[in-house]
């Protein structure tokens, strides 16, 4: 059963055919079998509760920098390896009140920094389809529990591709919301203006549901923002008749063949269903590697000066304050968490401020208006989700290539705008490969549509190697 997604189970259990508690064993049962290979979890849930409402005591896996009260939340990193949650984030007390159960803390790259899964303080998260190979992140975990039927649904995080890229590598539908339509509470934050929670799940209708069950405005999340969240499922449809899609030429130039052949065939699938497709310019967009690494460092380096060892987590001995502040954090931090640290604080530090955050501010600003203009002539814009298929562990050695595994995600974080990833075809590895869709901010209802017609052409999200 726990290779069916949740629209389809809760279907099964309105039948009273199958029940929550027998997806959950299953569930724990597959974990113990296959989780040594994938090391999708951190750490594994056993409790279950017999609930109601909207998912009815079904579980989902939970990305493991969100709190979950009484769990330990690591963010990957020695600093938290043994820190334990003390309150839910909003987005858990949303599930909880939508009936869910909870079956684990999935697997990330340390403090949500990476592009592989690599940098965990637990290790690597394996790719299901391919064990040698990266699963994607931050939120590689989540990723490649959904597809190797370690879980039915999840939550993850994404900064600057952290959901959309591990879901093209797992072969899952990932979405990024609007920044502002998902409460950020009780987030461990990363970069606060780019980071947004959201599902990974199986099909675009099982991201709808959760979306519907965790948007919402929060008060207690200063970023939130007060518009009234449709129901995505009801926004669900085949009819693509009138619907404009733009197309920026320019990005395919620099993508391999297969994933070019991806997206052009996505575009003929879009002309059936009587979508218009056409051209746009995005003229910033090809400067959105350098400017998110600058924004996103500086404001690594502001956030994560919490960690001291003084409040929580991991303490270092010293002679004197200082020298624990200092070995705290050397010993407490990889080596990447590291090195966005130093290169926040060189871009905020005085003399360099102007230069660089400032700078990478107004860019910011243009890459935005770029898409404002976009949106005025289309309804959505797609793009590969990442220039190439999963990469071997180990492979890419040098941070600027690993950075650049972003390169197609990081403009909707910039923007503020929803990017959804779904699979579109596989590459000569057989390797899965993502189509990604962009809509204008607060228009998950016509992203979802989108998404969701295509889907229907195709069977590529079924092909996942659950039992493998």
């Amino acid at each position: 059963m726990i290779e069916k997604p949740l629209h389809e189970l809760l279907d099964l259990i309105d039948k009273k055919e199958i029940t929550a508690k027998d997806i959950f064993n299953e569930l724990l049962k597959h974990i113990e079998q296959r989780n040594a290979d994938i090391n999708a979890y951190i750490s594994v849930i056993e409790n279950f509760e017999q609930k109601g409402s909207v998912l009815n005591g079904l579980p989902i896996a939970i990305k493991d920098n969100i709190m979950l009260k009484g769990t330990k939340t690591t963010c990957a990193s020695k600093m938290l390896s043994n820190f334990e949650s003390i309150y839910d984030a909003t987005v858990i007390e949303k599930l909880k009140q939508a009936g869910a159960n909870f079956i684990g803390k999935t697997n990330m790259d340390e403090f949500a920094m990476g592009s592989s899964c690599e940098t965990s303080f637990f290790g690597p998260v394996n790719n299901p389809w391919d064990k040698t190979r990266v699963s994607g992140g931050s939120s590689g975990g989540s990723a490649a529990a959904v597809a190797s039927g370690l879980a039915i649904a999840a939550l993850g995080s994404d900064t600057g591709g952290s959901i959309r890229q591990p879901a093209s590598f797992c072969g899952v539908v990932g979405l990024k919301p609007t920044y502002g339509r998902v409460s950020r509470f009780g987030l461990v934050a990363f970069a606060s203006s780019l980071d947004q929670i959201g599902p990974i799940a199986r099909d675009v209708k099982d991201a709808s549901l959760l979306l519907n069950i965790i948007a919402g405005f929060d008060p207690k999340d200063s970023t939130s923002v007060n518009v009234e969240a449709p129901n995505y499922l009801e926004a669900l449809s085949e009819d693509l008749k009138g619907v404009k899609i733009g197309v920026y030429e320019s990005v395919l130039q620099s993508a391999p063949d297969y994933i070019v052949r991806s997206v052009e065939n996505a575009i003929d699938t879009y002309k059936k269903l009587g979508a218009i497709v056409q051209k746009i310019d995005l003229p910033h967009i090809k400067y959105s590697i350098s400017d998110y690494y600058i924004l996103a460092c500086a404001e690594a380096s502001s956030n994560l000066a919490r960690f001291d060892g003084v409040k929580y987590g991991f303490r270092a001995k010293g002679e004197s304050l200082e020298e624990m502040y200092v070995n705290t954090r050397s010993e407490g931090f990889g080596a990447e968490v590291k090195r966005r640290i130093m290169l926040g604080t060189y871009v905020l530090s005085s003399g360099y401020y102007d230069a660089y955050y400032v700078r990478s501010l107004r860019l910011r600003n243009l890459i935005k208006k770029d898409f404002d203009n976009a949106f005025r002539q289309v309804d959505a814009i797609i793009l590969p989700t990442t220039p190439s298929d999963a990469f071997k562990i180990g492979e890419v050695t040098k941070p600027l290539d690993m950075y650049l595994s972003d390169t197609f995600t990081i403009p909707a974080n910039l923007a503020g705008i929803p990017a959804i990833s779904l699979p579109c075809g596989f590459s000569k590895n057989n390797l899965p490969l993502g189509l990604q869709i962009l809509s204008n901010a607060f228009r998950e209802d016509i992203l979802l549509r989108i998404a969701y017609a295509f889907e229907q052409q195709h069977d590529f999200h079924k092909k996942i190697p659950i039992m493998e």
